[in-house]
């Protein structure tokens, strides 16, 4: 599954650049995200709990950022396993606009899910997702514009 947006952020491009390669900062804004762990600069463990449908699943997913732009953009890949299902993604952001704000962020994510979650049918998948990844940038769009 392929998703894709935009999303104009009243803060300077620093201050977003900032709070989404902290993964404890940004992690507070996923839906789900009960724990993240730094390994070092680049790698983090995260514990999360999905539900979709009537499935949910509590995931342990490894997190690379596997590249970076300082201050203009990031590709991190993302390999999980709960009981029964797997998932595996590679998002990528890209932040545009005057460096004292508004930033633009630019973002799109490939997502392949395997197993008991996927078997609960793309459609649901998609639309549960969508309104994750809704009130994920929510969240960010709040704590930044703060």
């Amino acid at each position: 599954m392929q998703f894709a947006g935009t999303i104009e952020i009243k803060a300077d491009r620093e201050k977003v650049w900032q709070f989404v390669i902290d993964p404890q900062q940004v992690g507070t804004c996923g839906p789900g995200v009960e724990s993240i762990e730094e390994i070092d600069p680049t790698h983090f463990k995260a514990r999360a709990k999905v539900g979709v449908g009537f499935i949910s699943a509590r995931f342990v997913v490894n997190l690379e950022l596997v590249d970076t732009e300082e201050p203009i953009r990031a590709v991190i890949m993302a390999r999980g396993q709960a009981p029964g299902s797997a998932v595996d993604a590679m998002g990528a952001m890209h932040l545009s606009g005057p460096p004292d704000g508004p930033t633009t962020m630019r973002w799109e994510a490939n997502v392949d899910i395997s197993g008991t979650l996927a078997s609960v049918g793309a459609r649901m998948i998609e639309g549960t997702a969508n309104k994750m990844i809704g009130q994920a940038f929510d969240c960010m769009r709040a704590k930044l514009e703060a």
